[in-house]
């Protein structure tokens, strides 16, 4: 399915956004369509509706029964079956993925990799037949996600090679190079689009190759931390249930940006909370996953190990997620008796990233992971292991 559907569907109903708004986002409320490219009506499931309609109506036990007794008799079971993020072990530990009426929260120290590992996941969803990624950025623009993709298709994780990487200069170059070389040509040739510069070079064709497998089914948002309100966001994601029959995750980089007016906070610690417990609405009045990225506050950036109590924002933070997933990097939370040990090898820990589930309603909590980071590339490497070395924590050492 095309994500045609879901501008078409809006294109009939008349705008709401506030004056100002994000073009970007302009676009998504207003159906934005190519022109001529023939109108297709949006898929628009009974259970989306049902579900939407019902989420704050009282229901009977034997109702709720009777529900879920008819979705598994048509076979739909994606309330059952979670969506694998395709990073191993981090899906077996959270229950096997993301599950419908959840909300994640991914903390870290900046520079860590959160941008790179939410993206990463959402392209890993998006690359399944007939599931659909909402990627929303207050940090980066489209495009510079975008590059950062076709950064990461050059490697093709989970394969990971190295050899034939692009990193985001060399994209740039090669760009820049081809262009100019259309404009001396005259540009006769119609060689100097950005699909055919990137579609002829040996370096970039097969990364474009494999973005265009998902191209259709990750969306993303500019989204801006004046006017990508929650309710901007709940009506987003509404009417891509409707285009999508409800297959559909949604990722926020970042929670702490996330425009609330017409509500107004009296500190950071209110504003975040009232977002918090709008992502989680969203998640479970429209029954889809939402994953948000969260800054740590001072204290955290100061702390040896970050834990989700130095997540910016209220307590809310704690009890409004379902999983709380906290990213460190192992070098610095290596116990220093395997540094003394042997500090080369220390050293090559510089580029793993220790996951830890600090929250799990699912299953156990506090268990790490590690990951390692390709930066120059945007990418993980989503083949991980358990953590087999003595980790520091703050709290052990303080004692």
């Amino acid at each position: 399915m095309s994500t045609r559907r879901f501008h078409d569907d809006m294109a009939d109903r008349p705008a709401t956004s506030p004056r100002g708004q994000d073009p970007a986002q302009q676009r998504v409320a207003e159906g934005d369509s190519t022109p001529g490219s023939a109108p297709r009506q949006p898929r628009v499931t009974a259970r989306s509706r049902s579900n939407r309609n019902a989420a704050h109506m009282p229901r009977t036990l034997a109702q709720v029964m009777s529900e879920a007794n008819d979705m598994v008799v048509r076979g739909d079971l994606t309330e059952y079956v979670p969506l694998p993020t395709g990073f191993d072990p981090l899906d077996g530990m959270i229950g096997g993925g993301l599950r419908k009426t959840e909300l994640v929260l991914l903390g870290g120290a900046q520079g860590i990799g959160k941008t790179i590992a939410t993206l990463q996941i959402a392209r890993n969803i998006a690359m399944r037949s007939g599931q659909f990624a909402f990627y929303l950025s207050y940090e980066h623009t489209e495009t510079h996600l975008m590059n950062r993709l076709l950064c990461l298709e050059s490697i093709n994780p989970p394969e990971i090679d190295l050899k034939n990487g692009v990193r985001l200069k060399d994209l740039y170059d090669i760009i820049i190079a081809e262009r100019a070389k259309s404009t001396l040509r005259g540009g006769a040739d119609g060689g100097g689009s950005l699909q055919t510069i990137l579609r002829e070079n040996a370096k970039t064709a097969m990364a474009l190759a494999r973005m265009n497998r998902y191209a259709d089914r990750l969306i993303l948002v500019k989204a801006s931390p004046a006017v990508t309100t929650l309710r901007a966001i709940r009506e987003m994601t509404a009417r891509l249930c409707d285009a999508t029959g409800g297959n559909v995750s949604v990722f926020v980089d970042y929670l702490q940006k996330v425009a609330i007016h017409p509500e107004r906070a009296t500190d950071e610690a209110e504003k975040v909370t009232i977002v918090v417990e709008g992502l989680k609405d969203i998640a479970l009045a429209l029954g889809v996953p939402v994953w948000a990225i969260v800054a740590a506050d001072r204290e955290g950036l100061k702390a040896n190990r970050l834990h989700l109590f130095h997540l910016r924002g209220s307590s809310a933070l704690d009890y409004e997620c379902d999983i709380a997933i906290i990213m460190n990097n192992k070098y610095h939370i290596l116990s220093k008796e395997h540094v003394a040990f042997n500090p080369y090898q220390a050293r090559q820990y510089r580029d793993w990233v220790v996951f830890t589930v600090e929250k799990n309603r699912a299953g156990r909590a506090m268990l790490d992971m590690e990951f390692q980071l390709h930066a120059p590339y945007f990418a993980f490497d989503p083949r991980g292991q358990r953590v087999q070395q003595q980790l520091i924590d703050d709290k052990i050492i303080e004692t």
